[in-house]
């Protein structure tokens, strides 16, 4: 019988045999070879994204002038998003629902990515003046009023530790008046019952803290947001590490729990003289 003939019968042939060492795998075990050769292709992307995106922070920090200067090209969006993914990092034990609490959405934040200054202490009055001066006017205000209530002020300004918080209250004088302070709400020697009394004694217009410090004020009522027009965020600053108050855990996290307050979260988006404008520097 011939070959042709073996080939017709159905017997296989010698060529439909494959060489040793080259049998063919089964399909699952292709797939899942197919599988791992993509998972470990995203892998290799993701690293390649860290690495440039590291690049990219390490050309945006200026340690001589203490700036992150990448906050001051983010519009809302970003600045939400950076906001989330450090939530994520610092707290990966937050269920959907907690992390959702703590969402501060991009329509919530004052786009300032037009101010062309650098975002240094000494211009920290200007910003100010730029991106509130104009609705205080509206109102028949000045930054330099106070509203008569005592502890009550229209802006707080929010910075990552006591010794800053002293930096940018000295920076804002120039809109401190007789009845109108610039108050200082955190310091390392001043106990929270001596910030709780001096806070209930005190007409502000401004008031500069840690965000701890501003949410134990408020949380006693103390510190009350009932005059409250603007919450600025002191985000480009950055110590000698090349850290910010959103790139620690300690302060990124008591800060969004600030920012999340029901309180704040009602008026963001309000229409009406209620609204509170979420600023970050």
């Amino acid at each position: 019988m011939s070959d042709s003939e073996d080939d017709q019968n159905g017997v296989p042939l010698l060529e439909d045999f494959p060489e040793p060492g080259t049998a063919e795998q089964p399909p699952s075990a292709k797939r899942k070879r197919d599988d791992e050769e993509k998972t470990e292709s995203k892998r290799a992307a993701k690293r390649k994204k860290f690495k440039k995106a590291a690049t990219l922070d390490d050309e945006t920090l200026d340690l001589e002038l203490g700036l992150n200067h990448a906050i001051a090209y983010m519009d809302g969006r970003l600045v939400a998003d950076h906001i989330a993914q450090r939530t994520k990092r610092f707290r990966p034990d937050l269920s959907m629902l907690e992390a959702e609490e703590l969402h501060i959405s991009a329509q919530a934040i004052t786009e300032t990515s037009t101010w062309e200054k650098r975002r240094t202490t000494t211009n920290l009055a200007d910003f100010l003046e730029h991106f509130a001066g104009p609705r205080r006017k509206e109102k028949g205000h000045k930054l330099s009023d106070a509203a008569q209530e005592k502890g009550s002020p229209h802006t707080l300004v929010v910075a990552g530790a006591g010794l800053r918080a002293a930096d940018l209250t000295r920076a804002l004088r120039k809109f401190q008046t007789k009845d109108s302070m610039v108050a200082k709400l955190f310091a390392k020697h001043i106990k929270l019952k001596e910030a709780i009394e001096t806070v209930k004694k005190t007409r502000m217009g401004i008031g500069v803290g840690t965000p701890q410090r501003i949410t134990d004020l408020l949380d006693d009522g103390a510190l009350s947001s009932s005059h409250l027009e603007r919450i600025v965020v002191d985000a480009s600053h950055i110590d000698q590490k090349k850290r910010g108050i959103l790139d620690m855990r300690e302060t990124q996290a008591p800060l969004v729990q600030l920012l999340s307050r029901t309180e704040f979260k009602e008026r963001y988006g309000a229409e009406d003289g209620k609204k509170i404008d979420l600023i970050f520097y």
